[in-house]
């Protein structure tokens, strides 16, 4: 009796597990899932680093235009997602974008540019998809390289300065009053996520061709009749 209430139960957690996950989730592996996912919170981090640097940098938001930093993010967030340019960046994305986003000769919103440059070079470094599929191929090797430019990027927001010798923008904050290394913390989430996905990636593809070896080296016909 216990061991058939046991079996029923999960027999329904399998049912309940059918029904919450979406279609599509049929059509992904497990890497797929796990990249998707990692993309999700990769992104969801930088729209909230996004918030944080426009409390922090209030005048890059009047730059922007828009009366409130929601509003201003929600138009970062779509350009990202939609893959379309960011008016004040003349056309450039990803890493040109960034080069430019933290120059002197920037003038527009530097919050809005800085985040749209690295979501933008998020997305290519994926083969320029959010969401991944059995048929679809990401380059482990773009991943990891993303990896090392956000590295790179938190170090241009913590040390580059203007002609006055101020920040660009004003991030992390070490002072008598206290710390706030919030922004370093989720920049290391995202590059921890990317470089979890980029081992991920390696043993797939190295497992895809092992599997390929094995097959050819234990070749063997099958009858016809």
């Amino acid at each position: 009796m216990l061991a058939s209430g046991c079996s029923q139960q999960q027999g329904n957690d399998i049912v309940s597990q059918f029904r919450e996950g979406k279609p599509q989730e049929f059509l992904q592996t497990s890497v797929d899932r796990i990249a998707t996912l990692a993309m999700r919170d990769n992104l969801d981090s930088l729209y909230l680093l996004m918030s944080k640097l426009y409390l922090r940098n209030p005048d890059e938001l009047k730059k922007s235009g828009f009366l409130d930093a929601r509003t201003a993010g929600k138009q970062v967030r779509m350009a990202i997602e939609q893959q379309q340019p960011l008016p004040t960046l003349g056309g450039k994305k990803d890493l040109a974008a960034l080069s430019y986003a933290m120059s002197p000769e920037f003038l527009g919103d530097r919050v809005g540019a800085f985040i749209y440059a690295i979501g933008s070079m998020l997305v290519t470094a994926h083969g320029n998809r959010l969401e991944f599929y059995m048929t679809d191929v990401i380059n482990p090797t773009f991943v990891s390289n993303a990896a090392r430019n956000i590295e790179k990027a938190t170090w241009i927001l913590s040390q580059r300065q203007n002609k006055n010798g101020e920040p660009l923008l004003f991030s992390n904050e070490i002072s008598e009053e206290g710390s706030n290394l919030s922004f370093a913390v989720e920049f290391g989430k995202i590059v921890a996520r990317l470089d979890l996905l980029t081992q991920m990636l390696d043993e797939r593809y190295r497992r895809i061709g092992l599997n390929y070896a094995q097959s050819l080296l234990f070749l063997n016909f099958l009858p016809v009749q």
